[in-house]
């Protein structure tokens, strides 16, 4: 009589890698739903998701994402000031958007956010006169109210944060017989006058620095009046931790 035919054992190193294999796909598609969320997520969360994953290899690992305290640093990573810092830029541009809606809409604004932190751009063709560093204050009184009020509260939740003020210019040269050697003269005292008006409105300068960049940093190609345009501006920036 024949014998049944024997099952076949499994092999155990194709069971290790199909574990291996299950483990990958599942650590992909982790990876995965967190770049696809990371639109809606605010800043300082994904700044804690990050945090844990700051490790690779040989290097160090990351921190936990569990509530608890960090033993070298004796505080919670939900109170760290990094994390404090993070979530008030996330309220301050709401706050900022919210606040100027309507000169959003006319381009006298922008609110944008980069390496340096939150930053305000003023477009320079309403702020002043061409070629001048006098502020039209009749036309933009009420805005800088508005960015004095905005920056005085930044100030009273976070007494550490630091601002700067920067003047930007085109790639047209001043006018040689004019006030300004240059454009680098020129983009600073704007800073700095607009500086003045803030103070007036109530701000504290010694939370302020003040830089004029003439034409080293434009947004957008100077070869077209509308690119001159955008590059002349005044930003404000509320200045992350790194860039102090």
């Amino acid at each position: 009589m024949a014998e049944p035919p024997k099952k076949e054992k499994a092999c155990p190193a194709l069971q290790e890698w199909l574990n291996t294999y299950g483990d990958m796909v599942t650590l992909l598609l982790t990876f995965f739903v967190l770049m696809y969320t990371d639109a809606t997520t605010e800043g300082y969360k994904m700044n804690l998701i990050l945090s844990a994953f700051s490790g690779l290899g040989m290097f160090g690992g990351g921190n936990t994402l569990e509530v608890g305290q960090l033993a070298e640093l004796g505080n919670t990573i939900e109170s760290l000031p990094s994390m404090q810092r993070g979530r008030a830029l996330d309220s301050a541009r709401q706050r900022a958007v919210s606040l100027f809606q309507t000169e959003s809409r006319s381009r006298m604004v922008r609110i944008t956010q980069d390496e340096r932190g939150l930053v305000i751009s003023f477009a320079a063709d309403v702020l002043f006169a061409p070629a001048s560093a006098e502020v039209n204050i009749d036309a933009v009184r009420e805005t800088l109210q508005k960015v004095s009020s905005l920056l005085i509260g930044m100030t009273q939740e976070d007494p550490g944060l630091k601002y700067r003020i920067e003047g930007h210019t085109d790639n047209i040269g001043t006018d040689p017989a004019g006030p300004w050697p240059s454009n680098w003269e020129l983009s600073a005292q704007r800073s700095i006058n607009v500086l003045h008006y803030l103070s007036e409105f109530g701000v504290e300068e010694n939370n302020f620095q003040v830089a004029g960049f003439a034409d080293t940093m434009p947004l957008v190609s100077n070869d077209t009046p509308e690119g001159r345009a955008y590059n002349r501006r005044v930003d404000i920036v509320i200045i992350t931790e790194g860039n102090l």
